[in-house]
């Protein structure tokens, strides 16, 4: 019995097919103070999403977003995420095809995308890594 291909062939391929979990999430009231110890507690994650009081997804930070405010020590324990540039909206949604989000990501030389559903709540994180692991399939044949 032939095993059946864990997604289906070229443009049909979905965000959803792509996405991955992520478990390095803060809230935006999380001060930079906060936020630089869980990058210092886990040294290997290039960002952490953002998420507000109801859940939904406010974005990404990277480390390097929050170094003018450690600059100044008095600023990390005063400033949230929320006040800090980091990516925002708009986000990718499960139903978007593959080949689009990886345009875009390409476009906006984005190295992770939030996914969220239709109420904003997140669902995952579409990585350049995972989209060019994908890239053969999505290669026109």
């Amino acid at each position: 019995m032939a095993s059946q291909p864990l997604a289906p062939p070229g443009p049909r391929l979905t965000v959803a097919d792509a996405m991955e979990p992520y478990e390095h999430q803060i809230a935006d009231d999380t001060t930079i103070d906060q936020a630089n110890d869980l990058f210092d507690d886990n040294p290997g994650i290039p960002y952490l999403l953002v998420r507000d009081a109801a859940g939904r997804c406010e974005g990404l930070v990277t480390r390097s977003a929050l170094l003018v405010f450690l600059a100044r020590s008095w600023y990390t324990q005063h400033t949230f995420i929320r006040d800090v540039t980091h990516q925002r909206g708009p986000f990718a949604r499960p139903a978007m095809k593959l080949e689009f989000a990886a345009e875009a990501m390409r476009l906006k030389r984005l190295r992770a995308w939030p996914v969220v559903d239709y109420d904003g709540l997140l669902l995952g994180v579409l990585t350049t890594r995972r989209v060019n692991a994908l890239s053969p399939v999505l290669q026109p044949s």
